[in-house]
């Protein structure tokens, strides 16, 4: 299962990431978003957890838990939608 976790610190790694998630289970990757221009984090993040019924669990326990100072956001992640091409502007 792929989880989202959002309003995370801009501090957090991807080791803070995947250590939290791993006291459910398996933790297969831990990702940060990044934004490419400025390198800082975007504040949100995905997590993979091979078992569901762990990243049930890890859902239900992380939603709304403070984590580094920060009220998390936690829920099954959602296939991203396919976007229109962006077009430049000059």
């Amino acid at each position: 299962m792929n989880i989202y976790v959002g309003n995370l610190p801009y501090t957090v790694s991807e080791d803070d990431l995947r250590d939290a998630f791993s006291e459910f289970g398996q933790v297969e990757s831990a990702n940060i978003i990044m934004d490419k221009f400025s390198g800082r984090s975007k504040g949100f993040g995905f997590v993979e957890m091979s078992d569901d019924d762990a990243a049930r669990e890890a859902l239900e326990a992380m939603h709304n838990k403070d984590f580094m100072g920060r009220s998390i956001m936690v829920n099954e992640a959602k296939p991203r939608e396919e976007r229109a091409p962006r077009r430049d502007h000059y």
